[in-house]
Order: structure tokens, then sequence, then C-alpha cells
């Protein structure tokens, strides 16, 4: 099913995002945690896709297993940085023989040896060239992307972000999964001014569960997200204890997913970072509440 189609159901629901192996050795390890996450039966699997699409074929392999054992819709991601037009080309033909209906399409995150790379020959720059491929491909896709209820973090100001955001969404874009933040009104000022703007596609918010405190720096590093001083005191609190910090980083999110729900928000995506017990606690966390429309 696509996941354009799911978006429409007033149901509140979850979903979640598992990232394949980096290579064969770690391959029975994901899957396994990748058929605990699809046992809960989430509304969809996200799986993504690694740097320079290291992971391509453990992406797509999962992204079938899921669907096909589990009847769960998966959204497989895709990106496009320096990678060449007839690579792209064979990725969606695997997508499209593999009967995958969702792809999000994503630029990708720059390597440190793209991070100064000559960028002026690439094929695909950015991610709105990515989906420009993939309408014209033939294939009737459903098409997400990526956006920030902040700043990206190569945009001048939100303004202009914003400005890109609306010609990706032109360009064929059926909806938007949202970076990682911590403080929701974030997101309740970024969906008042694209909605402004007349950005008008559904916008899944994404929350990432920190069940310890590397983790928040490395997500920090990643997105640059704003995090609110409340957040800070828990991660002083309880982050040289595992337990309590697991425990303590759930409950957080699950706090920020119920005051989503309650603002009129339907949908929420996970970032459950291949961890089936934090996705559980958190279903389990909302179970009456997951009933309620």
């Amino acid at each position: 099913m696509k996941i354009s189609e799911l978006l429409k159901n007033p149901a509140l629901s979850i979903s979640f995002e598992v990232f394949p192996p980096k290579n064969d050795t770690a391959f029975d390890n994901v899957k396994e945690a990748t058929a605990k996450i699809a046992a809960l039966h989430p509304s969809f699997v996200s799986v993504t896709y690694g740097a320079g699409g290291g992971t391509s074929k453990y992406t797509l392999d999962i992204a079938k297993s899921i669907e096909h054992l589990y009847g769960v819709p998966t959204l497989a991601h895709l990106t496009c940085v320096s990678s060449s037009k007839e690579t792209v080309h064979a990725r969606i033909e695997d997508l499209k023989e593999a009967g995958i209906e969702n792809v999000m399409a994503l630029r990708g995150d720059l390597t440190p040896e793209l991070e100064n790379a000559d960028r002026s020959q690439w094929d695909y720059r950015y991610a709105i060239d990515l989906i420009r491929e993939l309408k014209g491909s033939g294939a009737d896709f459903c098409i997400g992307g990526a956006c920030y209820p902040e700043i990206h973090p190569e945009s001048t100001d939100q303004r202009e972000d914003i400005l890109h955001l609306k010609e990706k969404v032109e360009a064929g874009c059926d909806f938007l999964t949202t970076q990682m933040f911590f403080d929701n009104n974030l997101l309740y000022n970024f969906l008042y001014k694209i909605r402004e703007a007349g950005v008008t596609v559904p916008v899944v918010p994404g929350i990432m569960p920190i069940t310890n405190a590397k983790q928040l720096e490395n997500a920090l590093k990643l997105s640059g997200s704003f995090v609110p001083q409340r957040f800070k005191s828990l991660v002083d609190k309880f982050g040289s204890n595992p337990a309590a910090m697991k425990q303590a980083g759930i409950a957080y999110a699950t706090d920020q997913i119920i005051d989503l729900y309650a603002n009129g928000i339907h949908h929420v995506h996970v970032y459950s970072m291949n961890k089936p017990e934090v996705a559980a606690k958190i279903m389990e966390n909302l179970s009456d509440i997951l009933g309620e429309i």
C-alpha cells in the first residue's frame, strides 16, 4: 500500500525505521531485529540506505522481506549523492522489479571524501534531481522527502529552506518526513510556515528516542537539532546510568508523541535504530491511545 494512502486514515498510527548492516556478518542480527519490529504491526517500516549507496542490496532485501513475510508496507530509501545516472537507473529498476511502491528520495549524507569533492560534474546534486528521475521512470512510486523543522544545515536561513522544500514537493514529492527534533513547538511553528508558503502535502514528524548519552552526541552532529533544557537535564541526571537513561529517553519520546497526537497529528515516525525493545516499549506506552480516532 502507498504511504500517501495510509496517511489519509484518521486513526492514530506509528511507523518505525531500520537500517541495513554494513556487511554480511551482521545481516542475521539486523534481520532478526527487523522481524521483531515488523511483528509489532506498525503502519509501515522505512529502510535506510548507507552513505554512497553502500548498503543498497541489503536495503532492498530487507524491504522485500518485511512486505512479503510480515505484510507490513515498506518505505525504501534511495540516495543519489555522487551517483551516476546509470547507477540510479539500475537501482530504480531493482525497486520496480521487487514491487516496492514507496521510495524515500534523499540526496544522502556527504562522506568526508565527498565533502571537499568537486560537485559540479555530478549527475545528481540534490534530492530534487532524484525526485524528478523517479517521476520520469515510468513507475507509479509514492515518493517521500525529508524536511527540517529547524533548518537544513546547508541552508542560509529557514526562508530559503522552505523555498527549496516547496520546489521539491512541486517536483513530485507526495509526503514529507521530518528530521528528528526534541521540542514539539519547533514542529508546530514549521508546519504553520510551510502551509503559509503553499506546501500542503502530509508531513510526518520524526521522533528519535535517545537511550544513551553517546547517541545524543552523534544525533546532534548529524542534525544540529535544538535541545531544550528539560532534555539536557534528563541527560545530565541519567546519562551515566544506562538503564535509567534508556527508560527516561523512551519516556521523553513517548511524551513527545502523545503531545503530537493531542495536537492533531495522526501519524508519527520513530527512528528506532534497530532496537526492537525500544519500539515495543513505545507501542506499549501508547497501546490505548493508538485505539483512538
